[in-house]
């Protein structure tokens, strides 16, 4: 019989320095997607904060911190990651387990910005994504959620079929801002 050993989405790919940079991958814990019902917008918020400490996020925006984040995913959406959804959610959004479907990683040092700003069409100057924002964006051809957690760190996802190919990315990047 065939005995199946679980796998992170980067394997064995990850930490990786190059210069200031560096590039980790994140376990996040549980994700799942928070999408409010017609007219319940408001009322997720409350049970959000009352549930997890934090309110529902606003268009592009994060709330929370490491170990319980939610980041807006879209219209009326967003991604819990890190605690598994309080029950008494369920009845103000549809939950929807995503764990499996995300690799996630933090690339953070001096230099990070630089490195993403090579990949991805977003203004990342500081008095623009600013910490806490977050943005759906392509990064390379993939695409990606972007989220600023600090002054030189991101928390960057993709799906996890593409966690390969992230890392490779992310990497030739990374190698090119140290060699300027």
């Amino acid at each position: 019989m065939v005995e199946l050993t679980p796998r992170s989405p980067c394997g064995d790919a990850l930490p990786l320095t190059i210069a200031t940079v560096t590039l980790s991958e994140v376990n996040p814990g549980a994700l799942t997607s928070v999408a409010a019902f017609q007219g319940q917008d408001a009322a997720l918020s409350v049970a959000l904060k009352a549930a997890h400490g934090m309110d529902a996020p606003k268009p592009n925006r994060a709330t929370g911190k490491d170990g319980a984040r939610a980041i807006w995913f879209g219209q009326r959406m967003a991604l819990l990651m890190g605690p598994a959804p309080d029950a008494g959610l369920a009845k103000y959004a549809a939950l929807t387990d995503q764990s499996d479907a995300w690799a996630v990683v933090r690339l953070q040092g001096r230099g990070a910005r630089d490195v993403l700003a090579r990949l991805t069409p977003l203004d990342l100057r500081a008095g623009v994504f600013k910490r806490g924002h977050t943005a759906r964006s392509d990064l390379q051809h993939m695409m990606s959620s972007i989220t600023r957690v600090g002054e030189d760190a991101y928390i960057i996802m993709v799906f996890r079929g593409f966690a390969e190919t992230l890392v490779h990315d992310l990497q030739t990047a990374m190698r090119r801002v140290a060699s300027r």
